[in-house]
């Protein structure tokens, strides 16, 4: 079992997220005591009996006034079991982008719904966002179950509606954990609570301590040796005249020196002789590590290029099908100019075709979209005018995503996976669809 889990909160408006993870602070002693005091003074003037949790974490001022989480912000706690990052994303549909970005590293996700309005669009959204970026563990918090006067039953038609959800998205039901919860008095988060006599399961923090994780969930381990160069270090300094190193973080594989690697995408081969960090050499690297790599051959290496293993190396690819969440404004429509920065490497593309999109309300395919909207999910070609040496995102998350973005801005348009990633989904046509609801 890994000693660190890295989670995420999901669900839509005012389902408590921030409350439940002000909760999780508080329950595990996270939190300072005069963080609790300016919560406990605030929540007075608010005129509450009881503080407000949910001021522990909604730190930016438009976020305290308005009630609502903006931006992703990462919380650290830990328990005697486990340490673990939480990445506190947004729930309004403004703000998916954000979401799609504090999620992308999560082992594991918490998504919220609030009891008495139960599995609703923005749930769906999410959980179908969260398929497409291959997390691998979730946990349905059926948040407010105290307001709801029948709490037994309405937990059973949320996660029985839920677990239908998720099957069709590709999780087995080992992979899915439905708790009630009362975020706001405590209720199934640190402890199991006697106010839910019709659940039988751990608490929320007992489920985050025993949750087994892969530690390669992220497929790092699944491929050889990636090595995307940022930086060429050249000092040309008395004391090192001729040095010459390659400064990356290891994406995938393990390095080791005098390993045969090839420089990617020109294809040339050479040895690792030396790998450097600021406290000393090392014997290898592994994923996540980053390092300065001294090769045996004086070879053009250039920032944008991997270092690969000699066996097993992906062809560098210059058009490709790729699944992308869009997060733009404008519409994205068929022949649009942007940039793709992929790893450490940035190059115009244009998009081609608009292959399908997905429906995540419906779990169906529209083919050959005129356009994909704000937030919609499709799959579409790519061509670039450099080269990438990208893997499918199925078998490795860091050499399988990329970012389109805007020339002119310099924005964020979408975040997009190499591949189809909707191989996992039961998708229908929308004629499916509609034949199977009776139009």
């Amino acid at each position: 079992m890994s000693d660190l889990l890295r989670l995420a909160t999901a669900g839509s408006v005012d389902d408590g997220k921030s409350t439940l993870v002000g909760r999780l602070l508080y329950d595990t002693k996270s939190v300072l005591a005069d963080q609790i005091d300016a919560v406990t003074r605030a929540s007075v003037d608010k005129g509450l009996s009881t503080p407000d949790l949910s001021l522990l974490v909604d730190g930016l001022r438009a976020e305290r006034e308005q009630g609502i989480t903006i931006d992703v912000a990462y919380r650290y706690f830990a328990t005697p079991t486990r340490s673990f990052v939480l990445a506190d994303t947004p729930g309004h549909v403004q703000y998916t982008r954000n979401t799609v970005s504090g999620a992308s590293t999560a082992q594991l996700v918490i998504l919220l719904v609030d009891a008495r309005k139960g599995v609703i669009e923005q749930t769906r959204r999410h959980a179908a966002v969260m398929a497409l970026l291959g997390v691998p563990k979730l946990v349905l918090a059926v948040n407010k179950i105290d307001l709801v006067d029948d709490p037994a039953g309405v937990f059973e038609r949320i996660t029985s509606e839920f677990a239908e959800l998720t099957t069709k998205l590709g999780w087995s039901a080992e992979d899915v954990q439905e708790i009630p919860v009362s975020a706001l008095h405590g209720d199934n988060v640190a402890s199991r609570s006697e106010n839910t006599p019709y659940y039988s399961g751990p608490s929320l923090i007992e489920h985050l301590e025993s949750v087994p994780v892969d530690a390669d969930a992220h497929g790092r381990h699944q491929v050889g040796l990636r090595f995307p160069v940022q930086y060429v270090i050249r000092p040309r300094t008395a004391e090192y005249p001729d040095y010459r190193g390659y400064a990356g973080q290891v994406a995938a594989g393990v390095v080791s020196k005098g390993d045969e690697v090839v420089v990617l995408p020109s294809g040339t081969r050479t040895t690792v002789e030396r790998i450097d960090t600021p406290n000393g050499e090392l014997a290898s690297a592994q994923p996540g590590r980053s390092v300065t790599l001294i090769l045996a051959d004086d070879v053009d290496v250039s920032r944008g290029d991997v270092i690969a293993a000699a066996t097993g190396a992906p062809e560098p690819i210059d058009s490709f099908d790729a699944t992308v969440c869009w997060l733009g404004d404008k519409p994205l429509r068929p022949g649009t100019r942007l940039l793709l920065k992929h790893g450490t490497r940035t190059t115009q593309a244009i998009v081609g075709a608009l292959i399908e999109r997905f429906d995540e309300q419906h779990l169906s395919a529209d083919p050959n979209p005129e356009s994909l909207s704000l937030n919609d999910i499709g799959r579409i070609s790519v061509r670039v005018a450099d080269p990438i040496v990208a893997d499918d995102y199925s078998v490795n998350r860091h050499t399988g995503s990329f970012l389109l973005i805007d020339p002119a801005g310099g924005n964020t348009l979408a975040a997009g996976l190499v591949g189809d990633a909707l191989t996992a989904v039961e998708v229908g046509t929308e004629t499916e669809f509609a034949t199977e609801a009776g139009v």
